[in-house]
């Protein structure tokens, strides 16, 4: 056997380090980077390997394990992963990497265009728990890797503080002599500086501002439609993986209860627990539990330990007002709208685990011991506060219970806890004008002793812990930010009592009349449900060594998870899992104004199956649009035009067309394939548009990897209008053996995104393959480990009927559910510099003995829409001008509603002023 090598080559670095590494007996020639060594390709290929048969090697990669193999150390299944993920994902990232600190000087972005996979091998070192990549000893993927990485790695100028995991595995391979060795013969001493010839003859990588773990994201259109270059050597590799075809044992289906196993990486998986007293509408949906689901479901593709659960969130003031409103009991309520919460997400195809609730008698137990062992531990202190109590109703007044005149802006409907136009945080003794919900009347201040969780004394802990978690987590920079606030601005203690009868009672008999504080008692509903769903709840909840967290909700719960909660578990001292990733969405708003239910306003969960749109299109849609970044709205128009480009004429045309060209010109069965340059380029293109949905998906980025999978539908589209496949059948042999090479290379994209739609649209997904007749196993190889795109479906496999994946939505009909969910109210103008006008509604009456009922019910309902406008006003951060004067005119109509309803209006200087 010969070796060609070059000095200052990096793939060179790998091969001579595998040959000194396992002794085979090989001749070293060394020659010019530009010389043709393996005659039958256009272009030069360092290293090769000429074989004893004649036949060359001129992978870097196949070279090492053929090496290894004539040693008799096999690659195993792990080994062979490594080698692709090096080959896919941490070479094009090295390439820019290379040229950025060798040609042009800049070192300093080396560290950002490395950090995605350097991320991805810290953490599986990590979570292997082995010195090397694949087990105790080293293998042919550690010695690739490590050359890959050595010219970076060892330059003085790159650290690698944030990753300990890869720099205790890189100092150890590079602490074995024939690595040392090798080293010298490549690089001699030089460094980075030896490899600048080398660099100087590469072609710059394509749109290389763009192709880092995450896609550019300036201008989403453009991006969508940029082409991947690829090189040569990818499209060799792609083409090899391609071969290799499906795993032959696609793992089992989950059994329960699941829980934590050895060796795996084991994911809980949360959302926020959605409050039991309304339906959810399209917000809440996207905002929690559907974002939860879409990753839960993509960690099992990718064989993580997953575990899901969720459930409503049922005690406090707001489930006591909905009650005394429908004339039930606070236990009926619940029982009703958990029946209508667990309906409304089987229909949206939400895959919980397990969905619970919090009315439970674990909830009690865990709540009470939680609260015991922060009492015990000297975390909890004891205050008297004044609150509101109403004589009439002869209670004292919980937040909801209470609303008046914002003290800092004046607002009139501020809530006893929070003003929702100015945004500070309120006690409800410093409103003025109060008044009881429940009957209107002015409550009276009283004292009353509480139970405050001593965030100060837990600062310091919760600051570490913190410090750690956001940096080696994928926490949503809102997530970040908010948490951030809080801690800048400073801890207080926090009330975790109230005086309710509906909630978790307060164990300790000072406080027995009392029950815990919403935001104490819900998030330890993550714990009671679990408890629930399996007696060795502990494995997951009590077990931060070998759990991973994620917790999903909207950014308004962002504090009581990374506050609130992490301060109850770490001052309980029970070795409490906390959370690791917590991902927040920003708003999904409805058309140009607010989700509202009492005026008919948007989408609510119970009426989505109504409107006749398939749930999976629904989830697209909503996917589509995610608030990842900021407030984003959904739209009938833009889900129309979604459905009918992206799903209808991209994707579903695609899969489509690839089956039907099976079905109509080779009857039913895929053809033989012989791929060419054309076809590998396509294979390689695909495999790196897999590539950044892993990544992104791995981050959580789930609206920003749905893009990839249209991406591939249009290049196959494209692949297959540049190819005629309906023409070329009817040619000569060459050209019916090119369609049938397209048609079965269309077919089997097809499959790959049956597989990666499967998060994102589960009966989709499933109809695909049934429509394939897809191998069960296609749905884990493709995802599994780095990811890859393999044949799965090979010549001859007979594929089912094929039929149309989708429908157009009509403009007709798109129309008619715009005017159905779009209410009363005409849309507001929030940039407008001058009031809009009044509602109809708002009319002046005279006031009349006993009042006007019919006038008292419109003029009720004008009242509600205006409180509405004016949120909504605020929300979208209107000019100060424009929300003053819709101020103005809720008063008015206030009063208006005084006089009709018989009552004597308040005179205008205490206006604001409720009836």
């Amino acid at each position: 056997m010969k070796l060609f090598v070059s000095e200052g080559n990096p793939h060179c670095l790998k091969v001579l380090a595998a040959l000194e590494l396992t002794a085979v007996k090989c001749d070293v020639q060394y020659v010019n980077h530009e010389d043709k060594v393996v005659q039958f390709l256009s272009h030069p290929a360092l290293p090769a390997l000429l074989l004893p048969s004649g036949q060359q090697l001129f992978s870097a990669n196949a070279i090492c394990r053929y090496l290894f193999e004539v040693s008799g150390q096999n690659c195993n299944d792990h080994c062979n992963q490594w080698l692709e993920w090096e080959v896919t994902v941490l070479q094009p990232a090295l390439l820019r990497a290379l040229r950025s600190a060798v040609l042009q000087g800049k070192g300093s972005d080396v560290s950002q265009i490395l950090q995605s996979p350097l991320n991805f091998l810290d953490q599986s070192l990590l979570k292997g728990g082995k010195p090397y990549l694949t087990g105790e000893a080293i293998s042919v993927a550690d010695v690739v890797l490590w050359a890959a990485l050595h010219p970076i790695l060892s330059d003085s100028s790159f650290t690698l503080g944030e990753h300990p995991s890869v720099k205790t595995w890189f100092d150890q391979v590079a602490a074995v002599h024939s690595c040392q060795s090798a080293v010298q013969k490549v690089l001699q001493g030089k460094g980075l500086q030896a490899m600048k010839s080398y660099m100087q003859r590469q072609p710059a990588p394509p749109n290389s501002q763009c192709r880092d773990a995450q896609p550019c994201n300036n201008n989403p259109a453009e991006s969508e439609e940029r082409q991947h270059s690829v090189s040569e050597e990818e499209c060799e590799a792609a083409a090899l993986t391609w071969s290799k075809g499906l795993s032959s044992c696609p793992p089992t289906d989950k059994q329960h209860p699941i829980l934590p196993q050895e060796g795996k990486r084991n994911v809980l998986v949360t959302s926020a627990l959605p409050y039991v007293n309304n339906v959810p509408h399209l917000g809440n949906i996207i905002g929690c539990v559907l974002s939860a689901d879409v990753f839960s479901r993509y960690g099992r593709l990718r064989g993580w330990n997953m575990l899901f659960v969720c459930g409503t969130d049922e005690y406090g003031t707001a489930t006591e007002n909905k009650a005394r409103e429908e004339g039930l009991t606070p236990q009926q309520i619940c029982d009703k709208y958990h029946a209508v919460h667990s309906s409304i997400y089987s229909w949206f195809q939400i895959d919980f685990d397990f969905f619970g609730r919090t009315t439970t008698e674990k909830q009690t137990e865990i709540a009470q011991n939680i609260f015991w062992r922060l009492h015990e531990h000297g975390y909890l202190v004891e205050d008297t506060v004044e609150q509101l109590r109403c004589e009439k109703c002869q209670r004292f007044l919980a937040d909801r219970f209470v609303e008046g005149t914002c003290p800092h802006c004046s607002y009139p409907e501020a809530r006893g806890d929070q003003c929702d136009k100015c945004g500070r945080l309120i006690n409800a003794v410093e409103l003025r004008d109060p008044q009881c919900k429940v009957c209107r009347q002015t409550p009276v201040i009283r004292s009353s002793k509480h139970l405050f969780l001593d965030l100060p004394k837990l600062e310091s802990q919760l600051e570490q812990w913190l410090e750690k978690s956001t940096s080696t987590g994928d926490w949503t920079t809102n997530a970040k930010q908010i948490t951030h606030s809080w801690i800048r601005d400073g801890l207080k203690p926090r009330c975790i009592t109230r005086d309710l009868h509906w909630g978790t009672p307060v164990p300790h008999p000072d406080f027995k009349e009392k029950v815990f504080y919403v935001w104490f008692d819900a998030p330890i509903g993550y714990l009671s449900i679990t408890a629930n769903y399996t007696n060795e709840w502990e494995k997951w909840w009590k077990n931060p060594q070998q759990v991973e967290l994620y917790n999903f909700m909207a950014k308004d719960n962002v504090p009581f998870h990374s506050v609130v909660f992490p301060c109850s578990l770490l001052g309980a001292q029970d070795n409490y899992t906390l959370v690791n990733h917590l991902v927040a969405t920003e708003y999904l708003n409805y058309e140009d104004t607010k989700f509202s239910k009492s005026r008919g306003v948007g989408v609510f969960g119970d009426m989505a199956k109504d409107t006749g749109i398939p749930s999976d299109v629904w989830r697209f849609y909503l996917l589509y649009v995610r608030p990842e970044g900021q407030d984003s709205a959904f739209s009938w128009a833009d889900m129309a035009m979604k459905n009918n480009s992206e799903l209808l004429n991209n994707l579903g045309n695609f899969i489509n067309r690839a089956g039907m060209f099976v079905t109509k010109f080779f009857e039913g069965c895929v053809p033989v394939m012989e791929l060419q340059r054309e076809d590998k380029e396509l294979l390689a293109v695909v495999g790196w548009e897999l590539q950044q949905y892993i990544q992104l998906m791995d981050k959580v980025k789930i609206r920003d990897a749905l893009k990839h999978i249209l991406n591939i539908s249009r290049h196959g589209n494209q692949y297959i209008q540049v190819n005629q496949p309906w023409k070329k059948i009817k040619g000569d042999e060459s050209e019916r053996q090119r369609a049938g090479t397209v048609t079965g290379v269309a077919v089997n994209i097809a499959c790959l995104l049956s597989v990666m739609l499967s998060p994102y649209m589960p009966l989709v997904s499933q109809t695909i393959r049934d429509q394939l007749n897809a191998p069960q196993s296609c749905v884990y190889t493709m995802l599994q480990g780095g990811g890859t795109f393999v044949c799965s479906l090979s010549a001859g496999h007979r594929i089912g009927t094929v039929s149309p994946l989708f429908q157009k939505l009509e403009a007709e009909q798109i129309e008619a559910l715009k005017k159905r969910f779009g209410g009363q109210q005409a849309p507001f103008q929030s940039t407008s510099s001058t009031p809009a006008a009044a509602p109809a509604a708002a009319i002046k009456v005279a006031a009349v003995e006993g009042g006007d009922s019919e006038k008292a019910e419109q003029l009720a309902k004008a009242v509600a829409e205006q409180g509405d406008k004016v949120r909504a006003l605020k929300a979208q951060k209107a000019e100060k001008d424009v929300i003053t004067a819709e101020v103005s005119k809720l008063l008015e109509l206030k009063t208006q509603l005084a006089v009709a309803e018989g009552k004597n209006p308040e005179p205008t200087s205490k206006k604001g002023k409720k009836k």
